[in-house]
């Protein structure tokens, strides 16, 4: 009989992980098993059994609770305790969490119930896929930033309280740590996957080392990026100048938009650069400089695929990162990548798809710049299609099954 699979996210079918979850639904039904979606927010995703975890109301005031107290998860003990109802009544052999955080989880309730109840049974097995740091740490999402090391012993005086999941006024970090390092321990049958090196390796330098980690990267859908003719060039004015793309949602320090300023300074006006995901404030910023190409963010993938065809190099500058599938993105299109080593954004490139630099070496960066306008073209572009292809969502979502899920 095939093993039923319950999957529990903050969105299904939209965002990266969204569409990770759902895709990861289809692959196991075709399987012939059942599967049911639980997620937190949005509209429900077309084609799958779901279920909605909440409403917009818990989420809203889990939120409100979080920016004053600084105990995000500790909250939407209702709608934890319906969704722990669902589970009993769907029975599944394996429950994979993936983000359970944002707001409409309270990760207290359901990791008693996996460990107490759930997790008893011998066949049962729990899967949990990280995309950030957040389980591990008291506070955020991500600490590269910031240099800060204090999730490797306790958490306190947290220097990202006023990021995600920002905390108004309380610091709440140590308390947080502690409690997540209780109730994340000691679950039977539990394996954590990630979806770059570099977070596995950092979480077996935390409170979860206990548990098997797996890596499966992030796979993109090669059908929707691949190299297609553009009219980018001409309606935005483009010509046969050197185009380099940007992408950050939101943009801000820490994904490298002061040191893209620099780069447009630096390269002039003979190489172009165009930044899709600015806001509208930062956009009439950036319009001051005279080869940059503001856009305000999209949500087409076919829009997204003809900006990375016609760009020449798509530039990551990230100074923080799981494992940004915008390089393979871009290199699916045919278009080297120019990354900062700053956490797993490096690994999906190679010194033939594109180059690596260290965090903030903007001189270095114009280097590998001229570098790659110099290469040779279709060279580059065959590698980079090529290295793409190995991240296929189809091939991700098979390494799941056959190698996590052991169906």
């Amino acid at each position: 009989m095939s093993p039923k699979v319950l999957f529990i996210n903050t969105v299904a079918g939209k965002g990266s992980v969204g569409r990770i979850v759902t895709g990861l639904s289809s692959a196991v039904k075709a399987k012939g098993s059942e599967t049911l979606v639980a997620y937190g927010r949005w509209d429900p995703p077309e084609g799958h059994d779901s279920y909605r975890i909440g409403s917009d109301m818990s989420v809203y005031l889990h939120g409100a609770l979080s920016r004053i107290t600084d105990r995000h998860g500790l909250y939407s003990s209702v709608a934890t305790r319906g969704l722990i109802d669902k589970i009993r009544e769907f029975d599944p052999d394996i429950i994979h969490m993936h983000n359970v955080h944002g707001y409409y989880v309270n990760y207290k309730l359901l990791f008693s119930f996996l460990k107490n109840d759930f997790s008893k049974a011998d066949s049962h097995r729990v899967i949990w896929t990280l995309h950030d740091c957040w389980s591990f740490t008291g506070h955020c999402v991500h600490f590269e930033y910031r240099g800060c090391m204090r999730w490797k012993e306790e958490c306190h005086h947290c220097p990202e309280k006023d990021q995600y999941p920002r905390s108004l006024f309380m610091d709440a970090s140590r308390e947080n740590y502690r409690e997540k390092k209780s109730d994340f321990t000691g679950v039977r049958n539990l394996t954590i996957v990630t979806p770059s090196e570099w977070l596995g390796s950092r979480v077996r330098e935390s409170f979860l080392k206990e548990y098997p980690v797996k890596c499966v990267p992030t796979g993109i859908d090669t059908g929707s990026f691949k190299k297609q003719p553009s009219d980018i060039r001409e309606r935005y004015g483009v010509g046969k100048a050197p185009l380099l793309l940007g992408v950050a949602n939101p943009w801000r320090e820490r994904k490298g938009l002061e040191d893209f300023l620099k780069l447009s300074e630096e390269l002039g006006e003979g190489v172009r650069i165009a930044m899709i995901g600015l806001s509208r404030k930062q956009a009439d910023r950036v319009s001051k400089y005279p080869n940059i190409i503001p856009v305000i963010k999209t949500d087409s993938l076919k829009e997204m695929a003809e900006w990375y065809s016609a760009s020449d190099i798509y530039v990551n500058l990230t100074y923080e990162d799981t494992f940004p599938t915008t390089n393979l993105e871009a290199m699916a299109c045919g278009t080297p990548v120019i990354t900062y080593r700053a956490g797993g954004s490096p690994e999906s490139v190679t010194e033939e798809t594109g180059r690596i630099r260290e965090i903030g070496d903007v001189t270095g960066v114009i280097e590998s710049v001229k570098e790659l306008l110099n290469g040779d073209k279709d060279r580059l572009e065959k590698a980079c299609i090529e290295r793409a292809g190995l991240y296929g969502s189809e091939e991700r979502f098979r390494q799941y099954i056959e190698e996590v899920y052991g169906l």
